[in-house]
């Protein structure tokens, strides 16, 4: 599976490819404040957080500002870079002032962002939708039930969105992918409701992932391949995956709106 969306020019993922970009972009953004140095890094693997951390340090920053690129919050993702960066410093003699950008699921400029992005794309298509699905990724429903906010967030994401494009209620659904494991997860399903939907009779669908601040192999692979399978095994015609905001103009839009108010007092 990653073969199929493998970046063969640098030999690495989309993801990486895509993080980078959205860091040199945002670099050049605030270009003009040449106190602030943006990096990036990974949370499970190269560049390390430990390891950027450190180099920010070693180049004389005392103040940090984290953006996790996650749109929800989750303890399995924003939690979790945070704890990485949390392990780095706590091997620190000298500790710099850290800042951690909230989650962002309901700011104007990301919905704003995620609404233009699918209604560009559709534009392009010669046919129009039945019916539209948000997808986000899966968790496991006892996640939930111990006080994550993940799935609130999401629904609220997904409303704001079929709100701000005038969406019609019946043909928008709102659904959850990648799960594995034999534990229930948050509900339904995406894989199942894609089949559902061609059995039906809808013949022509549109996906979208606001979730995902980059493309990877849970929406190139698992969505535009793996899932337009199953609709058209199932009857389907037409199918659709809008991108994520990635690296476009509108996706560093997102980003340095959020990194230049959570700045906010330092530069």
């Amino acid at each position: 599976d990653y073969a199929s969306i493998w970046n063969t020019a640098r030999d690495e993922g989309p993801l990486k490819t895509i993080t980078r970009n959205q860091a040199e972009n945002l670099a050049t953004a605030l270009a003009g404040h040449p106190n602030v140095i943006v990096d990036w890094a990974m949370r499970y693997a190269n560049p390390t957080t430990e390891s950027r951390i450190q180099a920010l340090q070693a180049q004389g920053c005392e103040k940090i500002l984290l953006v996790p690129l996650y749109p929800h919050y989750a303890a399995a993702t924003t939690g979790t870079a945070c704890d990485q960066a949390f392990r780095a410093l706590m091997k620190m003699r000298w500790q710099p002032a850290v800042r951690v950008a909230p989650q962002y699921c309901d700011d104007p400029a990301y919905i704003d962002a995620v609404a233009q992005s699918i209604t560009t794309h559709l534009a392009t298509l010669d046919w129009k939708p039945e019916a539209l699905i948000a997808t986000f990724h899966g968790m496991p429903q006892k996640y939930l039930e111990k006080g994550d906010p993940y799935h609130c967030q999401c629904m609220k994401t997904s409303r704001l969105l079929r709100e701000a494009l005038g969406w019609p209620k019946d043909t928008w659904l709102t659904t959850f992918q990648s799960r594995f494991g034999n534990d229930p997860w948050l509900q339904p399903y995406t894989d199942e409701t894609v089949k559902k939907l061609g059995d039906s009779g809808v013949k022509r669908l549109a996906m979208v992932a606001p979730g995902f601040s980059a493309d990877c192999l849970e929406t190139l692979e698992e969505l535009d391949v793996e899932n337009r399978g199953f609709f058209m095994e199932h009857g389907g015609e037409k199918f659709a995956y809008v991108p994520a905001l990635n690296d476009s103009a509108g996706g560093n839009r997102v980003i340095e709106t959020i990194v230049r108010r959570e700045l906010g007092g330092w530069i």
